[in-house]
């Protein structure tokens, strides 16, 4: 059954109830608040007094996250590089730090003047590859992952951006499915070592998509081994904040043109780009 609430006073009820569960109760009242109308913060500010319809779902969604089940995966939409994407359990929720990973392509291409083809493995919501088709002309994406459904989520961002002529999905291990010719290879894939312990938020999010190994670089070690196989001219990929000196060691005795790494916006390690001979 459907309530009127005046917006002030339906705020501090929604932000009594998320008080001593989450930090910044009142901020993600307001959030949940602008999500479940679709309005955007200068009308909450602007319309305290007004009221509102409120079913329970409002309600539900609240108690879902008392439960520190993640904001993004209830509302279902998170924001990654000024766009919205949809968002739902059974892909990673993006995080500002992958945006760093799209600019290290950004930087590395020069606008193709003919077909140029990026793979990007553990596509999850298809953020990266989304992005990278927005900003590039003659380019074709294949875009894999082992989960059916991370791949279904993808799917309808991939729609949403009416990208579906530069952006093939497809479902594999690695690039077991992709037997093209690679220009550019890039990835954020599970890096986490396996068994540590992460916070009860991250117990929502698809385990598959956190721990890469019982060290937790053995994926990224089995894509270098393929980029190198392959021969594909660059890698760009994320990885662990204390996995930079064992990739250095990983790749002494190979030959290629340049491996360089960067931090994240707290300055930690964060990921590198490989570039091969010419």
């Amino acid at each position: 059954m459907s309530k009127f609430y005046r917006v002030k006073d339906l705020l501090a009820e929604l932000s009594s109830s998320l008080d001593g569960s989450i930090p910044r109760a009142s901020r993600e009242a307001q959030l949940f608040l602008m999500a479940y109308l679709n309005v955007d913060e200068l009308w909450l500010l602007t319309h305290q007094n007004e009221k509102v319809t409120i079913g329970k779902d409002l309600f539900e969604w609240i108690q879902r996250r008392k439960k520190q089940e993640p904001f993004e995966y209830i509302v279902n939409r998170v924001s990654f590089y000024s766009e919205e994407f949809y968002i739902a359990p059974g892909a990673l929720i993006p995080r500002p730090e992958t945006e760093i990973l799209i600019d290290q392509v950004l930087e590395n291409i020069v606008q193709p003047s003919e077909t140029f083809t990026i793979v990007e493995v553990g596509v999850g919501s298809g953020i990266i590859s989304i992005m990278l088709a927005k900003k590039f002309k003659n380019v074709k994406i294949i875009a894999v992952d082992i989960s059916s459904d991370a791949l279904a989520i993808a799917k309808k961002n991939v729609k949403k951006f009416s990208l579906e002529n530069v952006i093939e999905l497809r479902q594999g291990s690695l690039l077991e499915c992709v037997d093209e010719d690679i220009d550019y290879l890039v990835s954020n894939p599970p890096y986490i070592e396996d068994g540590l312990e992460l916070g009860a938020n991250l117990s929502y999010e698809p385990q598959n998509a956190l721990f890469g190994g019982k060290v937790g670089d053995e994926i990224i070690k089995k894509l270098l081994d393929e980029v190198l196989k392959r021969e594909i001219k660059f890698f760009s990929c994320e990885m662990g904040y204390d996995q930079k000196d064992k990739i250095m060691s990983y790749m002494s005795d190979r030959k290629f043109t340049s491996l360089n790494f960067y931090k994240d916006l707290s300055g930690f390690d964060r990921g590198f780009t490989l570039r091969l001979l010419d």
